[in-house]
C-alpha cells in the first residue's frame, strides 16, 4: 500500500543521541508532504485525462467501426445498383434487339406483300392486255372482214331504190 501525505506528516521517528536535527527534519518532511501531494494530485489529475482519453478513444473507434460498416454497406449498395443497372440494360438492350427484329420482320413482311401485289397487278394488266389486244383483233377482223362489205352494199341499194 502506497504512502499518504498524512503518513509521511505522523511518521514519527525514535530519538537517539546522535540523531539528526528534529526541526530540519521536520522541515524536510513537510516539503515532502507538500510535493507528495502535489504529485498526487497530478496523478489523479492524469488518471482522469487518461480515462478522458480512453472514452474519447472507444467512441472515436466505434465511431471509426461505424463508418467502416457505413462505407463497406456503400459500396455493397453501389455494387448491387451497378448491377441492377446493367441487368437493366441489357433487358432493355434484348427488348430493343426483339424489337428492331420485329419491325424489320413486319417491314419485309410488307415488301413481300406489296411485292406480291405489284406482280400481281403486273399479271392482271398482262392479262387485261392480252384479252384487249384479242378484243381488238377480233373487232379489227370483224370490220376487215367481207360483211361489211356486203352491209356497204345493201345500205347503198337502199338509197337508190328510194330515190
Amino acid at each position: 500500500m502506497p504512502l499518504t501525505p498524512l503518513d509521511i506528516h505522523n511518521k514519527e521517528f525514535s530519538k537517539s543521541l546522535r540523531g539528526y536535527d528534529e526541526d530540519e527534519v521536520n522541515e524536510f518532511l513537510d516539503r515532502i508532504v507538500k510535493d507528495y501531494e502535489v504529485l498526487i494530485k497530478e496523478n489523479m489529475t492524469f488518471k482522469q485525462k487518461v480515462q478522458d482519453l480512453t472514452e474519447k478513444l472507444e467512441h472515436y473507434t466505434k465511431i471509426e467501426e461505424t463508418l467502416h460498416n457505413a462505407i463497406i454497406v456503400a459500396q455493397q449498395t453501389a455494387q448491387e445498383v451497378k448491377e441492377t443497372a446493367s441487368g437493366e440494360a441489357e433487358l432493355i438492350r434484348k427488348e430493343a434487339e426483339r424489337e428492331s427484329r420485329r419491325i424489320i420482320e413486319e417491314g419485309q413482311a410488307k415488301s413481300r406483300k406489296f411485292q406480291r401485289e405489284i406482280e400481281e397487278i403486273v399479271r392482271q394488266a398482262h392479262v387485261f392486255r392480252s384479252r384487249f389486244r384479242s378484243l381488238l383483233e377480233a373487232q379489227l377482223e370483224i370490220i376487215n372482214s367481207d360483211d361489211w362489205n356486203e352491209i356497204e352494199k345493201f345500205g347503198s341499194l337502199n338509197i337508190t331504190e328510194e330515190e
